[in-house]
Formats: C-alpha cells, sequence, structure tokens
C-alpha cells in the first residue's frame, strides 16, 4: 500500500509537471494535492513498518516532536487545500467565461502558499501546546506515530487548556474548509440543475466527482479523530481510524483522479514511460 501512494502520487505530480497539457489552475491544485499526500505518508508509514518487524519500537523525542509537526502541517494544508480546490471548481462552472481572469496563476499561487501558512502555523500551535506538557509516568505511546490525542493521554499535567486548543483551532481548520467546500458545492449544484444541456451536467459531475471522493473520505476521519469531545477518545479506536488518513487515503487519492480523469489518462499515454512498457509488454507477449 506504501509503494502504490509512493508511485501514484509522485506519478501524477511528474505528469503534471511535464505534460503542458496539464497546465492549468486544476492540475496544479492536483499536483500539489498529490505532493502533500506523499509527504504526509512518508512521515509517518516507513518508521511505522520499521516497527512492526523489529522489537525495539522506540523514537526519540526531538523525533517524536518533528513527527507530529509535520503530520499536523500537511494534513491541515490539505484541508485548506481542498478547499481552495472547490472554489477552483466553482469558478469553472458557475462563471466559465471569467475563469481565466479568476483564476491568475498569482491567484493559484496565494491560495497555495496560503494553505501552507494556515497549515503550518496552526501546527506550530498545537505542537507546541502538546510538548510544554511534562510526561513523568510511562513513555508508552499506545499509537503507531506521534499524535496529539495518544500524547496527551500520556502526559501526567493537566490536559485541559490542551484540550481546549485542539477542540478550537482543529474546529476552525476543518469549519473553515468545510464552508467554503459546502458554498462552493451549493453554487456548482444550482448551476449544473439550471442547465438544459445532459452533456454538460455530465461533464460537471464527472470534473467534481473525484475531487468531492476524497472531501468525504479526508473530512469524515478528520472529523472522528479530532473535532468530538476528549471523553468519547478510544485509543485502540483511534488506531484503527488512523491507518485510514495516514495511508489508505493517500494511497486512493491518486487512483481516483486518475481512473476518473480522461486527461490525466491521456497524459499517461504520451509519456515514454507507457510507451516502453506498452511495447515490452507486447513483445512479451
Amino acid at each position: 500500500m506504501f509503494l502504490m501512494t509512493v508511485v501514484g502520487n509522485l506519478g501524477i505530480t511528474f505528469l503534471i509537471v511535464t505534460d503542458t497539457h496539464l497546465h492549468s489552475p486544476m492540475y496544479f491544485f492536483l499536483g500539489n494535492l498529490a505532493f502533500i499526500d506523499f509527504w504526509y505518508s512518508t512521515g509517518i508509514t516507513p518508521k511505522m513498518l520499521i516497527d512492526l518487524v523489529t522489537e525495539e519500537k522506540s523514537i526519540s523525542y526531538t523525533g517524536c516532536v518533528c513527527q507530529m509537526y509535520f503530520f499536523v502541517a500537511l494534513g491541515s494544508t490539505e484541508s485548506f487545500l481542498l478547499a481552495a480546490m472547490s472554489y477552483d471548481r466553482y469558478v469553472a462552472i458557475c462563471i466559465p467565461l471569467l475563469y481565466l481572469r479568476y483564476m491568475t496563476r498569482m491567484k493559484c499561487l496565494q491560495l497555495l502558499c496560503g494553505s501552507y501558512v494556515a497549515g503550518f502555523l496552526h501546527s506550530l500551535i498545537q505542537t507546541c501546546s502538546i510538548f510544554h506538557l511534562s510526561f513523568c509516568g510511562s513513555h508508552y505511546i499506545r499509537h503507531f506515530f506521534c499524535d496529539i490525542p495518544p500524547l496527551m493521554k500520556l502526559s501526567c499535567s493537566d490536559t485541559t487548556n490542551n484540550e481546549f486548543i485542539l477542540s478550537i483551532f482543529a474546529t476552525l481548520v476543518t469549519v473553515t474548509s468545510i464552508f467554503a467546500i459546502v458554498v462552493s458545492y451549493t453554487s456548482i449544484l444550482r448551476a449544473v440543475f439550471r442547465s438544459n444541456s445532459a452533456k454538460g451536467r455530465s461533464k460537471a459531475f464527472s470534473t467534481c466527482g473525484s475531487h468531492f471522493i476524497c472531501v468525504i473520505l479526508f473530512y469524515s476521519t478528520v472529523l472522528f479523530m479530532y473535532v468530538r469531545p476528549s471523553s468519547v477518545y478510544s485509543l485502540e479506536q483511534d488506531r484503527i481510524v488512523s491507518l485510514i488518513y495516514t495511508l489508505v487515503i493517500p494511497m486512493l487519492n491518486p487512483l481516483i483522479y486518475s481512473l476518473r480523469n480522461q486527461e490525466i489518462k491521456l497524459a499517461l499515454r504520451r509519456t515514454k514511460v507507457f510507451h516502453v512498457f506498452k511495447k515490452r509488454t507486447n513483445i512479451l507477449c
């Protein structure tokens, strides 16, 4: 699964960078989503795989800080990026004649940089909040990686303020992003159902379908993990759910976009790697 994640996300990033037919705002955001998914999973999975096959399962204090910081930062950035992608789809479908005017290169860069700045700033707040706690008892983390809930359970300090900070900022990040996505898709649905063209409606649903599936997968797990009362946390249950958003979702995203997107398929066929593979397959056959 991790190899599929690496190949899928780096493959989409490579296609979008090298194929001039994909140099548009939609694929600019998609390429960055794939790039984030690659690092998002890479920050967790290799260490987890090593722990599964070794007797000594340990991580240094500095390593734990770094792992948690980049995990939260990249997850938050992806949340904002999904909202930016929904805005791009809104402009493309609802006001197509002004698309190039609104979605300029500078505007795309501003949305991307804003996602990174907001995501990494949110992570800095959460990381500083967690690692100001005292860990004076057991240092055994009942989790696959350094995440916020298991570290709060491990602390011997009063975590009331940390739970408040986690709840407020996690809610702020997710609600802001989900609000932007809901507003965008509400406008898109209105525009689609007002259209008299069956072909236009089919194209609009095809364009937005992949993004909407990724949004559902991502936010359903995030809301379950972080935007809920601390009294209902279950570390055993959370460990299973964490595998979904650290391994399964980054693996599924490139599959969802590539299988449902004709332009990605065409770009793949135009690559030299595809032609070499096809030629060797024909020779073997």
